[in-house]
């Protein structure tokens, strides 16, 4: 099985997002938010062998080569979009979104109203 490596780009990312989610009120309790960090990591190491990978769009190029990426649905609002570079012997994950901030990217279909929607909630997040 190959190893799963994590850029340090992710690792800060996932810190502040630890923050931001007790800051903008998402969870009350320190342990809730290291908990669902927590998920998205464990999701990663456990299912990116084996689930469904997609070539990510050239959005997400400026992230690194060749990158594909797989989707993490948290809840019913929230989907994870972990993009990452593959080699022989490992996968590096490059870059972790979610559909409320770059959900325009991914999906092929969108309405306008959709859109308008993911940006009124992408200052949420960040």
């Amino acid at each position: 099985m190959k190893e799963v490596r994590i850029h340090n780009d992710v690792v800060v990312y996932l810190a502040g997002l630890f923050d931001i989610l007790i800051e903008k009120g998402y969870f009350s309790f320190y342990g809730s938010s290291a908990q669902y960090i927590d998920d998205i990591t464990g999701f990663i190491k456990q299912n990116i062998h084996t689930a469904p990978q997609k070539v990510a769009p050239k959005h997400f190029a400026k992230y690194g080569h060749n990158m594909s990426y797989v989707a993490y649905r948290r809840n019913k609002r929230t989907t994870w979009y972990i993009s990452f570079e593959q080699t022989a012997c490992h996968y590096l994950i490059r870059y972790i979104t979610n559909n409320h901030v770059d959900g325009q990217f991914l999906w092929k279909k969108h309405g306008k109203k959709q859109h308008r929607r993911n940006i009124a909630f992408a200052h949420l997040l960040f």
